[in-house]
């Protein structure tokens, strides 16, 4: 018999190892770890639940994929597997995921100057779009929330003063620093960017555009974005999705913007997302900006806010402990949602714990 007979079979299992799992309507699943390490995950992540207090780590739900496949799914409190849950500010990761799609339709460059997609910002002509993905535009913005609320420049845009146009009320914010000279962090860019999408994509595609770039192709069909009064979405703070469904954004981002067979984000806008602001100064903050997600790396390779996860960790982020983790080298993503009102949860702890679970068979 020929050798050439041998080759078939081969290629085909070949084939088969390296083919990648997708999910359809359902997560394709996967043996979930057993023994100490997930006790031990889940002896940090659902401790006895204080809903008196509403004291210590509250989990809502905590769900793991691993190279594709669904391997770890709980729940807690009133939040099921159907629970479009409000993710706070992973909200500002979901619009630079929709900008990526648009990008990708040569809509706009990032040194454009926002004042050419939105006019009211035509006093400040050297701010780039750039510029607000880095939470730089150098607005003199304060992110304080209920433990400071008479100073919150996001307590009033979001409750009193600023709520019926939000990105009008950012814009008169008088300056502090040049543009994309220095990192403060701003809900306020946040939702200057929404507003600015709502001329980049026109006005006519803007109201379904977060579903028909990025939600409908992924599989998400039931995701709830809320918009302010002047009909802009509340871009830094009030989408809701299921974890399952916030997994799906993850594995895009884990894959390079890859969605199966299409590129559904370009490759260079998940690079810029997940390059370190070069004028974030250490300690500014718990993990480090890049193009509107987190990051465990910057400019200097030794800053590792998140030293038990690997450097490549990035994340998006929201107020009472929302997270979406984000870990390409381990396969990994995680979401964790939440409902922490005392700053007890540590993102480092749960990484260096959810690591230890699904990661060690990875290791050489």
């Amino acid at each position: 018999m020929s050798k050439g007979w041998f080759l078939i079979p081969l290629l085909l299992l070949n084939l088969s190892v390296q083919a990648e799992d997708w999910p359809g309507e359902q997560w394709p699943s996967g043996p979930t770890p057993t023994g100490q390490s997930i006790e031990a995950l889940e002896q940090y992540a659902f401790p006895p639940r204080d809903d008196a207090s509403r004291e210590g780590i509250r989990t809502d739900a905590l769900l793991v994929i691993q190279d594709g496949r669904l391997v770890y799914e709980r729940y807690a409190g009133p939040t099921t597997a159907q629970t479009p849950h409000l993710t706070w500010s992973i909200s500002k990761s979901l619009l630079a995921t929709v900008f990526g799609v648009a990008y990708g339709e040569q809509r706009f460059v990032l040194d454009d100057p926002v004042a050419k997609y939105y006019p009211p910002l035509s006093q400040h002509s050297d701010m780039t779009l750039a510029d607000l993905f880095h939470w730089a535009s150098g607005l003199d913005w304060q992110e304080d929330y209920e433990y400071a609320p008479l100073k919150s420049s996001v307590v009033a845009m979001l409750y009193t003063r600023g709520r019926h146009d939000m990105a009008a009320f950012t814009a008169q914010h008088d300056s502090f620093s040049p543009p994309g000279q220095a990192f403060r962090y701003s809900s306020g860019d946040s939702n200057l960017l929404a507003a600015a999408l709502k001329n980049i994509v026109g006005a006519a595609r803007y109201p379904d555009y977060p579903w028909t770039a990025l939600f409908e192709p992924l599989g998400i069909r039931h995701a709830t974005w809320e918009t302010d009064a002047s009909g802009t979405f509340v871009g830094s703070s009030y989408a809701y999705l299921t974890a399952r469904d916030l997994a799906r954004v993850g594995l895009l981002m884990q894959r390079d913007g890859r969605w199966g067979e299409r590129q559904l984000i370009p490759k260079d806008w998940v690079a810029f997302s997940r390059e370190p602001f070069v004028h974030f100064l250490a300690g500014q903050d718990e993990a480090v900006p890049g193009g509107h997600w987190w990051l465990n790396r910057g400019a200097d390779p030794t800053l590792r806010p998140w030293p038990d996860a690997p450097p490549d960790t990035f994340a998006a982020l929201g107020h009472w402990g929302q997270a979406l983790y984000v870990i390409p080298s381990a396969k990994l993503v995680i979401v964790r949602y939440g409902d922490d009102r005392d700053g007890s949860y540590r993102h480092n702890e749960l990484l260096k714990r959810a690591m230890a679970a699904f990661a060690g068979k990875m290791q050489p």
